[in-house]
């Protein structure tokens, strides 16, 4: 077999793979390949089967809109099959303790895949003022329903990217109806201060939204009975970050009986969701001497949001 008749079939086995964007220098030999071997006389080799001459191919100073070539008229596809596209990845959910678990929760590693919320802020709002609306009216907890002034829901920005939980209302929440505004909440207020935030950024809420009688701890039914609505704010918000204040709102969210004092200075997760969990402001009141502990956890909680604390 001649060189030319060679270069050709090499040249065809490209345009079978799909290649088809050649260098001019190329595709000009070959073109004059073509014509001498259409000016000579037959091969002796085989006088009776003529030279075709080459099939059109696209260059790189010619678009390829302006060729036809082999390929559009007749496609043959590449030997190497593409690969499939991989079904998009399962978001992975932690699953945390139960609650009658002493154990600790699992601990922020950034594994948890959180799906992005497409909620808009009217969104969020509707879905708040919704949520508000069932709690004004629920009576699940009949003891809490019958002594309660009012419920108490949650305030803040519906927007928020951090939320902070409490336990219950106590009778200055009960009376105005708003989470954290007594002696713990004017602290809380003075923590946010020097935390460089203010109260309008964050979203706050607790475990449950109705005054438990003598201020007692909630207790598992009635924390049960409330979770609905949490779970609605928090959806609704979508946070990156929540503060458990204190032990009633560390064990509920996440599901575990740890001390509070273990819990303290690191992330958990929660549906992708970094949880700081810190002393309760009125245990602060009580034991003033935490107030450094708590500091320290302000300290790792901004940091990890990019702002130093002195």
């Amino acid at each position: 077999m001649n060189p030319q008749r060679i270069l050709r079939q090499k040249l065809e086995d490209l345009q079978r793979a799909g290649i088809t964007q050649l260098p001019r220098e190329l595709t000009d030999l070959v073109a004059e390949l073509s014509q001498q071997t259409a000016a000579a006389p037959k091969s002796a080799e085989n006088p009776a089967k003529a030279v075709a001459p080459a099939k059109p191919i696209v260059t790189t100073s010619q678009p390829a809109s302006s060729v036809k070539t082999a390929a559009a008229e007749a496609p043959v596809q590449s030997s190497t099959p593409k690969p499939e596209k991989s079904p998009p990845a399962t978001p992975v959910t932690r699953q945390f303790l139960s609650s009658s678990s002493g154990s600790m929760p699992g601990e922020f590693s950034g594994d948890t895949a959180r799906p992005c919320s497409t909620l808009s802020l009217d969104e969020r709002v509707a879905s708040l003022a919704k949520a508000a609306e069932q709690v004004a009216a629920c009576v699940r907890c009949q003891e809490l329903a019958e002594t309660r002034t009012q419920t108490v829901f949650g305030v803040g920005n519906p927007d928020a990217d951090i939320m902070y939980i409490g336990e219950a209302p106590g009778a200055d929440e009960d009376r105005q109806g708003e989470p954290f505004v007594g002696r713990a909440g004017q602290l809380l207020d003075k923590i946010t201060e020097a935390c460089k935030l203010t109260r309008e950024e964050i979203y706050i809420c607790n475990i449950l939204r109705c005054r438990p009688p003598g201020n007692r701890n909630p207790t598992p039914d009635e924390a049960a009975n409330c979770r609905e609505y949490l779970d609605a704010q928090i959806e609704a918000v979508d946070p990156e970050y929540i503060v458990c204040w204190g032990s009633v709102a560390a064990h509920n969210l996440l599901g575990t009986k740890a001390a509070i004092g273990k819990m303290r200075g690191k992330f958990f997760d929660y549906k992708g969701i970094k949880v700081l969990c810190t002393y309760h402001p009125s245990y602060l009141l009580r034991s003033p001497g935490a107030k450094k502990d708590v500091w320290a956890d302000m300290k790792i909680f901004r940091a990890d949001m990019g702002v130093l604390l002195d």
